[in-house]
């Protein structure tokens, strides 16, 4: 299949409110929540999708011709490409009953792997949830990252000791996801939570831990007090609070303040390979892509996830030759007009 064939037969099997634009770029569904929109009037994921193509990067041919290596390790998981899947739940409720979340992830997780990148599994007011992502992440060798929401303590740490036996390479909490319209007032209650609960949670944690939903400087350096390995940069796509700045606009200061100190990444908007080394220049040192997925593998199931992942790689390592950067290493900010 190629891209374009997985996208419309996506649109034959998504549920009302997707409707696997040529393009994810938050247009048409603006404000479906439920649905892939984003909170209020909808603005955020258009918002973020809109920066990373205000960008432009700066051709530079004059220099050694040899391949380019897009291999990176995160926390000692080496994948292909600087690329992960972003979280995502609910499936049912926002992009319709092909799949629920378990049978999402049992097609998510080993796709990723034997595309040679990795999904982050997300999580939901359901245990089961959880629990089949656990089973996923171990069917794969632990090549992935769960995602844990901001419940409350007793119930972090019953998730915490769920996905661990799972032995994953990192784990993660969706810290933003305090504001998601349908958590509120559900049974476990999500909040957000201090510098000291947090420290407690890494602690439980015994793994690197990344805290995604970080959008200022001071929200990452609390992440850095809190013992968090990591971050990732996001506003959850602008689903969880209206007319906040895209990621691509606050990604430079975040990077300038914790780079080096602590593993940052980035989401929100992302969807090509030059997307993807626009965020690298920036800073990042690698993204997470969450709806794009969700098309694939409604689209395609194991084979969508490949041929996209295929074809952000190829247009990574375009970009990369163009610019003049052979390893992620040597990508940097003056790649970027203007910068």
């Amino acid at each position: 299949m190629t891209y374009q064939e997985v996208l419309e037969n996506a649109r034959t099997c998504m549920g009302p409110y997707c409707k696997s634009c040529p393009t994810c770029n938050g247009l048409a569904c603006r404000n479906t929540i439920p649905g892939p929109g984003a909170k209020g009037i909808g603005t955020g994921f258009i918002r973020n999708y809109q920066k990373w193509q205000e960008l432009c990067v700066n051709m530079d041919t004059i220099c050694e011709n040899k391949p380019v290596d897009t291999t990176f390790t995160l926390f000692g998981r080496t994948v292909s490409l600087p690329v992960f899947a972003a979280p995502v739940g609910a499936m049912t409720l926002h992009y319709g009953d092909k799949y629920d979340d378990l049978q999402y992830n049992d097609i998510l997780v080993p796709a990723c792997a034997q595309a040679g990148i990795a999904a982050f599994t997300g999580d939901g007011t359901n245990p089961a949830v959880m629990q089949g992502a656990a089973q996923a992440l171990q069917k794969a060798g632990g090549c992935g990252v769960p995602t844990i929401k901001p419940w409350n303590m007793d119930t972090i740490r019953e998730k915490l000791d769920l996905v661990k036996a799972a032995d994953p390479f990192a784990i993660a909490m969706d810290i933003d996801a305090a504001g998601l319209p349908f958590l509120k007032n559900m049974t476990p209650p999500a909040g957000s939570k201090t510098v000291e609960e947090l420290r407690q949670i890494v602690q439980w944690a015994e793994k690197p831990f990344i805290l995604k939903g970080i959008m200022t400087v001071e929200g990452a350096r609390k992440a850095l007090d809190a013992g968090a390995a990591g971050i990732v940069v996001s506003n959850h796509g602008g689903r969880v609070l209206d007319q906040c700045p895209a990621t691509a606009e606050v990604l430079p200061a975040i990077v300038d303040a914790v780079g080096g100190k602590m593993t940052v990444l980035v989401d929100g908007g992302i969807r090509s390979g030059m997307d993807v080394f626009k965020a690298l220049a920036l800073g990042a040192d690698a993204v997470l892509i969450g709806r794009p997925f969700v098309n694939m593998v409604y689209g395609g199931g194991a084979e969508g996830v490949q041929v996209y992942v295929d074809k952000l790689r190829a247009e990574l390592t375009d970009t990369m030759a163009m610019c003049g950067a052979h390893s992620l290493a040597e990508i940097r900010r003056s790649m970027l007009f203007g910068y």
